[in-house]
């Protein structure tokens, strides 16, 4: 059995990598909540067949699914030669806030008997804001995920008591970390700890020495609380994108500005000050009767999927893998295609590809980097 480390991270010389360090495959989960997912999930479950696909033109991928749906999605997959398919049982495709955080040892271990080169934080989940504010009223199951993975893949476990979700961070892989304090602070989360201890346990399990906070998130991203993922994301150390409009009575204008603000005026942790891309999202789109309609909610223990509900979506919710970039399409021509000028110009060494069926993703809650996680590569350096 992998071992369970109790010391931090960073003290044992661990780090999370940036999300453009090289990958040893992606971890993507598998819609099948009827009262989450439109019509018995088939829609979202096409797009996840979608960015899955994508993905693995790049790297390997594993799709987690649960034994009642194994056989579907096997077929869905078994004829590639770089996606693999495992059962785990999820109350929902969450995989980026559900799945380990992996992190990495760069440098010489602490201690002589350490030899493990990759590991993965297991925090505490609490679907987004516990009983009263979460998402749906079981999620046993989720808190069981970062464990399996890293016991699939035998990598050792880092434990942790704090309520984080991996949508609500962003790392430099050169000591800086970006997040909100309309998630990390919200009192659903972690309501006995103050910014500053929240601060410092992402420095020691993270391997961060300096935390940008945002004031909020993306406009409409209730479900999570605003994180991060939604609304801003590095492309480089030194170097953000920013969700955008220039639509001043939209409400993300207001949150927009201020993140500019509060990004113009600081510096990462190597001292560098902050370059902002602008990438505008698309004209609000809204749940429509029939995408309503098509949820099911026999037992009303999950958020209701309401028409008119606003969605949360924005391009800077991307996923990057070896070699590319792996971003949602909502159907919008204009933004849809500077989406895909803004990010070819950000990542010239990477090929875009743009996911028609995003949508889908969106109206479950979140979009592709949501449903994914990136585990690092083993660095080729020898470490010992």
């Amino acid at each position: 059995m992998p071992k369970c480390f109790e010391e931090k991270p960073a003290r044992l010389g661990f780090h999370m990598p940036a999300e453009w360090e090289p990958h040893q495959q992606c971890w993507i989960g598998w819609p099948e909540r009827l009262d989450n997912w439109r019509d018995g999930a088939l829609p979202a479950q096409r797009t996840f067949v979608e960015v899955a696909t994508a993905i693995s033109k790049f790297e390997p991928v594993t799709v987690c699914v649960s034994s009642a749906q194994y056989t579907k999605a096997y077929d869905c997959f078994h004829e590639s030669g770089n996606i693999r398919v495992v059962e785990m049982s999820m109350n929902d495709a969450w995989l980026r806030d559900i799945g380990p955080t992996f992190v990495r040892l760069d440098r010489k271990p602490a201690s002589r008997d350490q030899e493990d080169k990759i590991a993965g934080i297991d925090w505490k989940f609490n679907c987004w804001g516990g009983p009263e504010d979460g998402c749906y009223s079981d999620w046993s199951l989720d808190v069981l995920v970062a464990k399996k993975i890293l016991e699939i893949e035998k990598l050792p476990r880092f434990p942790h008591r704090m309520v984080l979700e991996g949508g609500s961070i962003h790392v430099d892989g050169e000591g800086t970390c970006i997040t909100t304090e309309e998630c990390l602070l919200n009192p659903n989360r972690n309501p006995d700890m103050t910014k500053e201890e929240i601060e410092q346990e992402l420095m020691m399990y993270l391997g961060v020495s300096k935390v940008i906070w945002l004031p909020r998130g993306l406009f409409g991203d209730d479900d999570t609380n605003g994180h991060v993922d939604n609304m801003c994301c590095f492309v480089k150390p030194g170097m953000v994108l920013l969700a955008w409009t220039d639509n001043e009575l939209d409400p993300q204008y207001d949150r927009s500005v201020e993140a500019l603000s509060v990004l113009s005026n600081t510096t990462d942790a190597k001292g560098r000050k902050m370059e902002v891309i602008k990438l505008h999202i698309p004209e609000p789109l809204y749940m429509t009767k029939e995408e309503s309609d098509g949820v099911i909610s026999l037992d009303k223990t999950a958020k209701p999927r309401l028409e008119a509900t606003r969605l949360a979506a924005s391009y800077v919710n991307f996923y990057i893998a070896n070699g590319g970039i792996i971003v949602p399409a909502f159907g919008d021509e204009k933004w849809d295609e500077q989406a895909y000028n803004v990010l070819s110009s950000a990542f010239p060494n990477h090929e875009v590809v743009m996911i028609q069926g995003a949508r889908e993703i969106c109206l479950g809650g979140g979009n592709i980097h949501c449903i994914t996680q990136q585990q690092p590569a083993i660095p080729c350096i020898d470490l010992k």
